[in-house]
């Protein structure tokens, strides 16, 4: 029979006091770990890579905690004053709240811009015994080619309202300084968790080149499982429940078994 799932909404603070929407999606029996899932940039907890895998993720007993990163979603502050390090520190809050509720995340998982941020985090997060990337880029910089049009823009006025997927997102310069200047070579090679690496040579956004720097720069352990056709937003519900069923089976080499 399926598995049954309970979902819990709360918020938690972030470093600067403001509330950030979270859902924890859990089975009804017990949890053998817990996971901790970074959705991509600018997007939010719901897209539908990030609700499917992590379901997906709780029907084989592993509870998935996504949530809104600072100014997107439900929750508070402004997009505009975030950047790659504010999202590594969200993260970072998010492990520490389930921390105090003694479910400390044995897993962190990352989507694109949300994959590059949990390598990032890892070391943060003492309780961590994997890593996962999903069409993650090897470098945090990678996102400026979003905006390449509006660059000279930003460099002259300080900000410019740019068009991301259909939506109006304001970029300031303090964005593009912050992740120039971040590398995730040293994370990588410092990592000391196993790391599991997806993605799919015909991602159009982010190319595989980037997995295979990233899995150049970790030490092993480490693992690359191709998703063959899939896209970047991993759209087809299939290619969801197969990152779900891999991650459940190599996770099962490193965390313990009933987790509460």
């Amino acid at each position: 029979m399926p598995t049954a799932i309970t979902q819990e909404r709360f918020d938690f603070a972030n470093r600067n006091g403001e509330r950030l929407a979270a859902l924890l999606e859990r089975p009804q029996q017990r949890s053998r770990a817990y996971a901790l899932f970074a959705h991509c940039f600018t997007c939010s907890k719901s897209i539908g890579a990030a609700t499917r895998i992590a379901r997906a993720l709780a029907a084989r007993h592993i509870a998935v905690l996504r949530f809104d990163f600072t100014g997107l979603g439900n929750s508070e502050g402004d997009f505009a004053n975030t950047n790659f390090s504010s999202n590594v520190e969200d993260l970072v809050a998010a492990a520490d709240h389930l921390g105090r509720e003694g479910h400390a995340p044995d897993l962190v998982i990352g989507h694109s811009f949300g994959g590059a941020a949990v390598i990032a985090a890892a070391k943060s997060i003492p309780a961590c015994r994997g890593v996962v990337t999903i069409a993650a880029p090897s470098d945090p910089g990678h996102v400026q080619h979003l905006f390449h049009d509006s660059l000279d823009t930003i460099a002259a006025e300080g900000e410019a309202e740019v068009e991301l997927a259909g939506r109006a997102f304001m970029i300031r310069r303090q964005f593009l300084e912050d992740i120039a200047e971040k590398s995730l070579r040293q994370d990588l090679a410092r990592l000391r968790r196993p790391l599991l690496v997806f993605h799919s040579p015909a991602d159009e956004i982010v190319s595989v080149e980037h997995a295979r720097h990233i899995f150049a720069a970790a030490r092993h352990p480490k693992s690359f499982v191709s998703l063959d056709e899939a896209d970047h937003l991993i759209t087809n519900p299939a290619d969801s429940d197969y990152v779900a069923e891999v991650i459940a089976a190599w996770a099962s080499r490193y965390i313990a078994d009933g987790a509460g």
